[in-house]
């Protein structure tokens, strides 16, 4: 039988999920192998050495700067407080006295009785890692983190902007997965959830969810108007998940006015008011990255699924899958393969392709470049 590979997307009640997380430097690891831990867990923490304050001491003073380490009143290494006295000298043939403070909490890392400065340390910036999964540690790497796994339910998008989340509860904010999510919608009780709209969500709504303050917005579809006007700049084509938003927005299907796949939907309605960490960061280029809801399922036994349930492989299109058409005139459409021709095929822009015929919903038999679709794994 014909077969293929293309890129896919996850939407699935239940797969193997492995994370690696992991410290951006040398730390202390706080769990131990085979530990159950939860999303909000601290696994691994660091201290990022604090930023370098630079000061001219010497021309503060009025000193020469091989003069400095007689007028210190810190060693180097020592900790001092802002605006703590650190230094004294005598000028104008000792009739007034002078003194220098320190700019900031931290320690005087150094000084030069060449250039006359002296190097200040802020504080060190704690930095932790948490699970973002509720599961087991499968491995820990010393120093730098562990390895965690769990079993849940997995939705991944088409695009997303805002970091990780965890301890946000499913809550379905529309009653159909056309239905756009109006302010009238919008209310107290989607205080830190994640919230699933319909259609769309414009600018005024998304506002009045971060006067809320959900966790999490996952949509079908976004205006690039209302996207500049909530991230606050033009997003270019390189890495999202940085972005300083006061909540994560996903989107699962496209750009404009599209409907959640109600497959999608309705995976969602299934796990309402379960536990889900998201993530938005989303890449295109060289390892993707696709923005995604974890949804941590009670009923399931991690060990009993890795056993009967291994992870299948990825991106295998053959008749029967189900496949998302990513342009138009079809965009947004969601079918089943029902041929794969072998031969290469002309298409309307006179190129030579190979391409599949999808059935979609409404019965029609449409043909298309295996280009233009994606998988939807499930």
């Amino acid at each position: 039988m014909a077969h293929a590979y293309t890129p896919g997307l996850k939407v699935t009640e239940k797969t193997l999920i492995v994370k690696e997380r992991r410290l951006p430097l040398w730390g202390d690891v706080l769990v131990k192998e085979g530990q159950t831990v939860k999303a909000e867990d601290v696994v691994a923490k660091a201290l990022l050495p604090g930023p370098v304050y630079p000061k001219n001491l010497a021309g503060e003073l009025g000193i020469s700067p091989q003069d400095l380490p007689k007028v210190l009143l810190v060693k180097k290494g020592e900790k001092v407080k802002a605006g703590q006295v650190i230094a004294r000298a005598r000028v104008f043939f000792g009739l007034f006295k002078v003194e220098a403070t320190a700019p900031v909490d931290g320690v005087l890392e150094d000084y030069s009785t060449i250039t006359g400065q002296v190097i200040f340390r802020g504080e060190p910036i704690p930095i932790e890692v948490k699970a973002y999964l509720d599961g087991v540690v499968e491995k820990v790497l010393p120093r730098e983190g562990v390895v965690v796994r769990t079993v849940a339910a997995l939705v991944q998008g088409i695009f997303g902007v805002g970091g990780e989340r965890v301890g946000g509860k499913v809550k379905v904010a529309v009653s159909s997965p056309d239905e756009e999510l109006t302010p009238d919608k919008v209310g107290e009780h989607l205080k830190d959830a994640v919230v699933i709209g319909g259609r769309t969500a414009k600018i005024e709504t998304l506002r009045k969810l971060a006067d809320v303050g959900i966790n999490t917005l996952v949509i079908g579809s976004i205006d690039d108007a209302d996207l500049r006007e909530y991230v606050g700049y033009d997003i270019g084509v390189a890495i999202t998940g940085n972005e300083d938003v006061p909540f994560t927005l996903i989107i699962t299907e496209g750009f404009g006015s599209l409907p959640m796949a109600n497959r999608t939907f309705e995976l969602f309605k299934k796990f309402e008011g379960l536990k889900a960490s998201t993530n938005g960061a989303t890449q295109i280029r060289a390892g993707v990255q696709r923005p995604e809801v974890i949804i941590f399922r009670k009923d399931v036994d991690i060990n009993e699924v890795i056993e009967a349930e291994p992870p299948a492989e990825s991106g295998h299109l053959d008749v029967g899958t189900v496949v998302r058409i990513i342009r138009e005139p079809y965009f947004g459409e969601i079918g089943v393969v029902v041929d794969l021709p072998n031969e290469p095929v002309k298409i309307e822009t006179e190129s030579v392709v190979r391409v599949l015929k999808v059935k979609l919903k409404d019965g029609r038999i449409v043909v298309v470049p295996r280009a233009n679709v994606e998988l939807i794994e499930e």
